[in-house]
């Protein structure tokens, strides 16, 4: 089990084992025929052919392309069908595979008409000119049963400029892995819910994104893309592979549904109304920052299918909570623009090769980066929700915290719990990003007062109402000092009268008042 996660530890006795894998990785090739203007200077001077010839030429060779697929599924004996409209493919290929059980190698080729984008003629100044433009087109999918990645399927355009798409599960991968090293395991969909060598199952699963990628996905293209060999224009060049979508996820697996029934609830809502954007920022190795352009978002669903789960968007890159068969915990990073990541890596200033802090970028040789931030996206992620716990405070406890006591020789007040302002500053204290160094007078006067002081002596009178309410809370035992600095952190007994609170007036309270009205 990974014990590196405060989450983790704090609930070992509840967890079977943790596995982070990834999950579904969406490969995409391009050929290199650069823009608009490249695209004409290839066809006039490497083709050879007037522009005007060009469109039919690929017409030609689009028919092609669906012809090697009709051949190729027959040969394999199994079913190629062409579909209107939109179908669940997935939904599709497991219907077949039931009707028609297929051990290895191609499962069946679908066909699809879809918007893609291509190239198209447009009259210009002098002569007709080639342009990138989204057309419809023919689009197959060709579904495998891969003998090292399972079920897996590559998407082919069968018009110009032929991109190719492949789509593998680290699951699957993992799975047919451990069958070859004869591990003992339970696989339910994409997911594990017994592991035997759990330990070994993540030594596997580290080696997914150490693959030889470009050597596997030429292999694919090369079965699925006949031009490649057939056209002498196309034998050159070859194939440039990114990273369109990777999904890294981190399963907690418990020992029981009970066990995580009881904690889902507040994780969620702990993860929908503590977080912040700047902690969101913070769990993808981010920084809030007034030139950031874009938003940060939470959504949580809890009326899906088949269960509830939270969403942390930053632009076009997110975090996902959700459960699995009730048993599992799953936590997914899910990574579409990588350069909104800083990476460590070699780059060239002033004729030198240097080590800097540089975007990450889509090429498959980063694979190994988006490993690395997707784990850390991931770790930070539990180590905030390492805070949550069911509501533990006893009735005495509350009592006592209504109660008023002494601290350092003057008396203080006693708290009421769920009035509003009490509230406010409890969410203030116990926001994620005070668990690892605590925090400090200014980071609650901040989340107290969000305007801007109008002059230093109200900004002072601030600083002192804020310090009388650490006093107040220290006074309860909600808070302690850190040794030689003027921070403060939540002690245990604060997060659970403070999270009790909470829960009480977010959750159950609400809750009852509907009952009643």
């Amino acid at each position: 089990m990974d014990t590196n996660s405060r989450f983790t530890q704090k609930f070992a006795d509840s967890i079977v084992n943790v596995l982070g894998c990834f999950d579904r990785v969406i490969f995409k090739g391009h050929l290199p025929f650069g823009n608009d203007a490249h695209l004409n200077s290839f066809v006039d001077y490497k083709l050879r052919r007037r522009r005007k010839d060009f469109l039919p030429l690929l017409e030609t060779l689009s028919q092609e392309r669906v012809d090697h697929a009709k051949a190729t599924a027959a040969a394999a004996g199994v079913t190629y069908q062409y579909f209107e409209g939109r179908r669940r493919k997935e939904d599709l290929i497991r219907k077949m595979l039931k009707e028609q059980p297929v051990q290895e190698g191609l499962v069946a080729v679908l066909c699809f008409k879809e918007t893609c984008r291509s190239v198209k003629l447009a009259q210009g100044a002098h002569r007709p000119w080639l342009y990138y433009a989204k057309r419809p087109q023919r689009v197959l999918y060709y579904y495998f049963l891969d003998p090292d990645f399972g079920l897996m399927h590559i998407r082919v355009q069968t018009f110009f400029p032929f991109t190719i798409q492949v789509y593998v599960n680290g699951h699957e991968w993992l799975a047919q892995h451990m069958l070859t090293e004869k591990l003992g395991f339970v696989q339910h969909d994409n997911a594990f819910v017994q592991l035997d060598a759990p330990d070994r199952a993540q030594q596997l699963a580290d080696r997914f994104p150490k693959l030889s990628w470009p050597k596997i996905l030429d292999r694919w293209a090369s079965l699925v893309n006949p031009l490649l060999t057939s056209q002498p224009w196309l034998k050159g060049p070859s194939y440039y592979w990114v990273i369109d979508q990777a999904e890294f996820s981190i399963d907690v697996l418990f020992r029981s549904r009970a066990t995580l029934a009881a904690i889902y609830p507040r994780l969620l809502d702990h993860a929908t109304l503590q977080f912040s954007a700047a902690d969101i920022l913070t769990f993808l190795g981010r920084q809030l920052d007034p030139r950031f352009q874009g938003e940060v978002l939470n959504d949580c669903k809890k009326e899906r299918w088949p269960g509830a789960r939270v969403k942390h968007r930053m632009k076009n890159n997110w975090l996902k909570m959700y459960d699995k068969f009730g048993l599992i915990l799953r936590s997914e990073t899910v990574i579409n623009q990588p350069r909104e990541f800083r990476v460590r890596r070699s780059c060239t200033r002033r004729g030198q090769q240097q080590m800097r802090w540089l975007p990450m970028n889509k090429g498959v040789s980063n694979f190994y980066h988006y490993h690395h931030v997707a784990q850390a996206a991931k770790q930070r992620y539990l180590n905030a929700l390492a805070v949550v716990e069911m509501p533990s405070a006893t009735e005495k406890q509350l009592d006592r915290l209504c109660q008023p006591v002494r601290f350092q020789g003057r008396r203080r007040r006693g708290l009421n719990p769920l009035r509003a302002e009490e509230q406010r500053l409890f969410l203030a204290v116990m926001r994620g990003d005070h668990l690892l160094n605590g925090f400090r007078n200014q980071d609650l006067v901040e989340r107290l007062y969000p305007r801007a002081a109008k002059d230093s002596r109200e900004q002072r009178r601030r600083t002192a109402r804020v310090s009388r309410l650490i006093q107040l809370m220290r006074g309860h035992g909600l808070v302690g000092k850190v040794a030689h600095s003027y921070r403060y952190h939540v002690t245990d007994k604060g997060e659970a009268l403070m999270s009790a609170a909470i829960y009480v007036r977010h959750k159950a309270f609400p809750e009852e008042v509907r009952e009643i009205a």
